[in-house]
């Protein structure tokens, strides 16, 4: 078997340029850090004997996600921590030095009197990188970030971060891949949801999560079907085609508060062909490596050659249907925060 070292060797002598990446699911625990923290750890080994360099976990995956909404500002202020001076940035960078790889997983940011929904990138020179997600809702309290976020790794492969409901919306995509992103982070906590469109995703009976064991079939037709994957793959290869960019999928599985997340971790390719994925209900690694030559003359990447912005004006334009995403999300009236 040609260990991983000898393969870059070659494809370095070939001319070609390839990077091992991974993207992780798992079932956090609301609120307790160090049981997350270990679940990081344990893959971060697994990914780093399979030779990975690029590594993604999902998102608020180090504190817990869905239980956020029901916290007082008081509560979310005691779970946030500050970027990069806190305790979870410290130890992410920690792994990443230790394991020579660059990873990302996400957190509730304090910064002065403002919260966020973050992900953290770790890089193993030391580096470090943040995406406020810049379409928050989970709570009242959690502000929306205001910038893009698109940088080049030691490996030197330029990544952008955009976290969930960021991208469900097409220009997010556009504008990170505009900054020469070849390679998406895309931290989920997503499946199972009570849209509010008739044709979105619906919960999933908590029963059957908990039976998974005794009747993995039922519960893996749940995480594959139209509350699951078959909802995600809708648009999410979408990003990737016509954009020309690798996309890591990573998402929270199981229980999250009172919905249950459908997991679905895959690493798509700029032609949105899936390269790696499971549907295990259970936690889980996905690896690939990606041919960053594939990227160039994507048809993507052809298509945005072919743009032509002096059209583009009225994308910067209000249409005066613009709402707050909470509204949007939860199909409320703007200013509101609850479910329909």
């Amino acid at each position: 078997m040609v260990s991983v070292k000898r393969q870059r060797a070659f494809c370095k002598m070939a001319g070609m340029k390839t990077l091992r990446a991974a993207s992780v699911q798992f079932e956090h625990a609301a609120g307790d850090k160090p049981a997350n923290f270990a679940k990081i750890e344990a893959f971060t080994r697994e990914a780093a004997g399979n030779g990975v360099q690029l590594l993604a976990f999902p998102e608020c995956c180090i504190t817990g996600y869905w239980f956020l909404r029901n916290l007082t500002r008081g509560q979310l202020s005691e779970l946030a921590e500050p970027v990069p001076a806190g305790p979870a940035t410290n130890r992410l960078l920690e792994l990443a030095r230790q394991h020579r790889m660059t990873l990302g997983a996400g957190l509730i940011e304090s910064d002065g009197d403002k919260l966020y929904n973050t992900y953290v990138i770790a890089m193993p020179d030391g580096q470090f990188k943040r995406h406020r997600k810049i379409q928050a809702f989970e709570s009242e309290f959690i502000s929306s970030g205001s910038a893009y976020t698109v940088f080049d790794t030691p490996d030197d492969v330029r990544v952008g971060v955009l976290i969930c409901y960021d991208n469900n919306i097409v220009e997010n995509v556009r504008i990170t891949a505009l900054a020469g992103a070849q390679v998406l982070f895309a931290p989920h906590q997503t499946g199972g949801c009570n849209s509010a469109s008739p044709h979105g995703m619906k919960p999933i009976d908590q029963a059957l999560w908990h039976n998974r064991t005794k009747d993995p079939a039922r519960i893996r037709a749940e995480l594959l079907g139209p509350k699951g994957r078959e909802w995600l793959m809708r648009w999410l290869p979408s990003r990737a085609h016509d954009n020309g960019l690798f996309v890591l999928f990573s998402n929270g599985v199981g229980v999250d508060d009172d919905e249950i997340r459908t997991g679905n971790a895959m690493i798509l390719d700029p032609y949105g062909r899936t390269l790696a994925q499971t549907n295990e209900p259970a936690d889980a690694m996905v690896v690939a490596d990606l041919d960053l030559n594939l990227i160039p003359q994507s048809t993507g990447r052809r298509w945005i050659r072919a743009r032509r912005p002096e059209l583009y004006g009225p994308l910067t334009v209000a249409t005066g249907q613009e709402k707050d995403t909470r509204a949007v999300r939860f199909g409320v009236a703007e200013g509101g925060h609850g479910r329909k």
